[in-house]
């Protein structure tokens, strides 16, 4: 069986991509920039703060991140 892990966010390219930064991000989904700056570095976001932010930037859930599988 594969299980996955999130190595490295994408919020930052996401937001790039869709003309957006963090302000407009807290402002379009109510999640407070200080989350969201974490999100940036190293917290993986619950899921309900992912499907949030990949609504509000047009992803997948799994788009938010660079996955590593690994074997268990």
């Amino acid at each position: 069986m594969t299980n996955y892990k999130a190595k490295k966010s994408n919020l930052k390219a996401l937001l790039s991509k869709n003309g957006m930064d963090l302000v407009g991000l807290e402002k379009n989904t109510n999640i407070p920039q200080s989350q969201l700056n974490d999100y940036l570095s190293k917290k993986v976001m619950s899921l309900n703060s992912a499907m949030t932010i990949s609504k509000e930037l047009n992803c997948k859930i799994e788009d938010l991140y660079v996955w590593a599988a690994e074997e268990a």
